[in-house]
């Protein structure tokens, strides 16, 4: 008889962090690895039965190049679903719209967009909306391609220009505390320089995702901690990454150069297979956010609780862009902890969220929600909704060095 991902659930999703599997547990997972999990994901349709499918994704059944596909890897961003988990759910739905409360990277609204459906993905991040816009946007490639190698032409004279001055131009200076100690002085000139010569160009939003994903690659960290440094890197340390010694970065430009090479053609070949569904991304708390009353599913991963400051893993963006900081507005943010007060803060939070979202949906409407919920606190009958079905999967993280293996739920909610 198959093992199915429920049957797993049953006997390990229940205790979220085992630290020994007795063997007749161990077993049954390599039993379950041993088959061949879901690669063909346009053959889900609304008669898919979900109880049989395998989503216990490993890197030779999905690889990163699948998993980051066109746009969706423009910027890195940790705590995202991956695109595949959205498209089986919305082929198996067919919603005409959906809806993510917590949009995060855009994914829910990427992936609706290449299937022909309508998406809104709201968002207390005025990171994540910029990020999720840029996504989804329409661009004229060929329009694009010029403004983008023509900006990289006009950064590369000015600074060759600036290096005969004897007096440093003010657009290559700030008073900035966090960019004057994360970036070496070529870096945050160049970076500056980038920043100063946006506003002359249409693709203004794409041009400041390429810079803030240069800025990531270009402060002074190690290699191998790009996600939440301590400190300044300013000499040579041993790279865990690479194996041997290397130094901190000292100059940005290179990175500008190659972003935009992989900007371009990630727009380009999303281009190729964006339709001309409506994409609205919103700048709001979703816990009070204006929606249309037509909402017929939500596909959403909310934070995980006490794991992530969303706000803090972009802070270069922040302090670079000029943009509007939130974050004592994120739920369930990673300095709150997971204490029982934090628990109830964190839960309270979401409810408030899916309630208000409930009062935009339509009869019998869906919610889907991709969630590590180890305390058990997410309940649908509080929020108006009843559970119709649940898949949990196993998830292996491939790179860097959160590189542990958990377990997520998605859970399938019906309104009520």
């Amino acid at each position: 008889m198959p093992i199915t991902p429920v049957e797993v659930k049953t006997e390990i999703y229940r205790k979220p962090y085992p630290s020994v599997y007795d063997d007749a547990i161990a077993h049954r997972i390599a039993k379950l690895y041993k088959q061949t999990p879901l690669t063909d994901f346009s053959s889900v349709n609304p008669h898919t039965d979900l109880s049989t499918l395998n989503l216990n994704w490993r890197e030779k059944d999905l690889p990163e190049c699948l998993r980051t596909k066109h746009v969706h890897r423009l910027h890195p961003y940790m705590g995202k679903f991956i695109p595949q988990l959205v498209e089986i759910f919305l082929r198996k739905f067919e919603p005409k719209l959906v809806y993510d409360p917590f949009c995060g990277a855009g994914t829910t609204l990427v992936e609706a967009n290449t299937l022909g459906i309508d998406s809104i993905g709201a968002d207390i991040s005025a990171f994540n909306v910029l990020l999720s816009r840029v996504k989804t946007y329409k661009y004229d490639p060929t329009i694009l391609e010029k403004d983008l190698r023509d900006m990289l032409k006009k950064v590369s004279n000015y600074m060759k220009e600036f290096s005969k001055e004897t007096k440093l131009p003010k657009k290559l200076t700030t008073t900035n505390e966090y960019l004057n100690t994360w970036f070496a002085d070529q870096a945050r000139k160049e970076l500056l320089c980038y920043l100063s010569f946006i506003p002359h160009y249409r693709c203004r939003g794409l041009l400041k995702i390429i810079l803030s994903r240069s800025a990531r690659s270009a402060r002074l960290v190690t290699h191998y901690d790009l996600d939440f440094p301590k400190k300044p890197q300013r000499g040579p340390y041993h790279c865990y990454k690479h194996k041997r010694t290397c130094h901190p970065v000292q100059e940005a430009y290179r990175f500008l150069e190659r972003y935009t090479i992989d900007t371009l053609n990630r727009v380009k070949e999303f281009a190729n297979i964006r339709t001309d569904a409506e994409v609205k991304v919103i700048h709001d708390d979703s816990r009070k956010v204006d929606l249309p009353k037509n909402i017929d599913m939500i596909f959403t991963s909310p934070p995980y609780i006490g794991l992530i400051d969303y706000h803090d893993q972009h802070r270069y963006a922040y302090e670079l862009l000029g943009l509007e900081n939130n974050e004592t507005k994120e739920i369930g943010p990673a300095k709150n902890g997971q204490s029982d007060e934090a628990k109830k803060k964190y839960i309270n939070g979401i409810n408030e969220v899916l309630l208000h979202s409930r009062e935009f949906m339509t009869k019998d409407g869906l919610a889907i929600i991709v969630i590590n919920d180890k305390y058990n606190l997410y309940d649908p009958a509080k929020v108006g909704f009843k559970s119709i079905g649940r898949v949990d999967r196993h998830v292996n993280r491939r790179t860097g060095r959160r590189n542990g293996a958990f377990y997520e739920s998605i859970l399938i909610w019906r309104k009520v």
